[in-house]
């Protein structure tokens, strides 16, 4: 099993955890405010929970998470070769703003 399955595997009960202990504080009286405590615990764990997340996909080799290897291209995407022209686009909006004005005669 890899480490970043084993860390997403263990996100919920770390969270169960974090409200039992919180809770066993409230009722033996050392918090008196339960939420104002809890809120940013919880923020702290669930950040500390996604770098180690992070840190398991880079140590396994994968790319981190939501990042923007794929765009543009993606990672199976060769480089333009030189001297040859592009591939027409099929873009929607012109590419140029004088090609409006040359094929309108010149009006907007």
């Amino acid at each position: 099993m890899s480490r970043y399955i084993l860390i997403r595997r263990l996100r919920g009960p770390a969270f169960l955890l974090l409200i039992g202990i919180v809770a066993l504080l409230h009722q033996t009286g050392v918090v008196y405010h339960m939420w104002r405590l809890f809120w940013p615990l919880a923020l702290i764990l669930w950040g500390l929970m996604l770098l180690a997340e992070r840190a398991a996909l880079e140590m396994e080799g994968y790319p981190p998470p939501y990042s923007d290897t794929t765009y543009p291209g993606g990672p199976y995407a060769q480089p333009p070769t030189p001297g040859v022209p592009p591939a027409p686009g099929s873009a929607i909006v012109p590419a140029n703003p004088d090609d409006l004005e040359r094929s309108n005669g010149g009006h907007l």
